[in-house]
């Protein structure tokens, strides 16, 4: 079995004071790809936090793409970060810069500098999301499907080694949805591990997967007919 991309064990997570899930351990390889399901409250939002380091690991021990949770100091964040792709629920793109601008400004900002690469690393990510069309066009100009291929993008910039997806459909109608799903099961195929928290039990039952489920405070693994 491939070398472990995120171990979490005897992990609790804890909303603020409040632990919302105890006793995690999850052990996710290489190429694998993952989902995460759960109620809305269920801690499903509060572990991918702690997975990215935007909530501190403050019990059990977790290492992720090499990284221990445990011990990260606030200066070691922006270079796990860029190890790790993140795709949101909301897109996150910035409203006043174009698509291209967009992705320009996140390698900026993770040590980019030849513009000549920066240039042939955005066309590329784009081109693999089927996008490229629209590298000049506003967030607003382009479907919320689209916005989220562009998120999509984004996460692949620095040819992360893990893909946290974050209810990456939640805003979409059910047949955008698909679309998007085949881009993360295409990106998956080509090598790329993805950790993807979802509300869609359609997309459970269309493109079936290793399934962790939040619930009563505990994570477990659930074979694909109970979900």
């Amino acid at each position: 079995m491939s070398a472990s991309i995120l171990k979490l064990h005897n992990v609790t997570i804890f909303q603020e004071t409040e632990p919302i899930l105890a006793d995690v351990n999850i052990d996710i390889h290489k190429g694998e790809f993952i989902y995460l399901i759960g109620k809305t409250g269920s801690g499903k939002s509060s572990l991918m936090k702690t997975l990215y380091a935007d909530l501190d690991l403050k019990q059990g021990e977790g290492v992720i793409v090499d990284y221990d949770l445990r011990t990260l100091k606030q200066n070691d964040i922006p270079f796990l970060r860029r190890k790790l792709g993140i795709v949101f629920q909301d897109f996150k793109l910035l409203p006043d810069r174009n698509i291209f601008e967009n992705l320009l400004f996140v390698l900026k900002a993770t040590g980019w500098t030849n513009e000549v690469d920066m240039n042939t690393r955005i066309e590329d990510v784009l081109d693999r999301v089927g996008m490229l069309q629209h590298i000049r066009k506003m967030p607003h100009q382009i479907s919320g499907g689209e916005q989220q291929r562009v998120a999509i993008a984004r996460a692949l910039l620095n040819d992360p080694e893990l893909i946290l997806a974050d209810e990456p459909t939640g805003n979409l109608d059910p047949q955008t949805s698909v679309e998007v799903m085949e881009v993360l099961q295409q990106i998956n195929q080509n090598g790329r591990t993805i950790l993807m928290a979802t509300h869609d039990y359609a997309l459970l039952l269309k493109y079936p997967a290793k399934t962790l489920k939040c619930d009563e405070g505990k994570v477990f693994e659930v074979v694909q007919k109970t979900v």
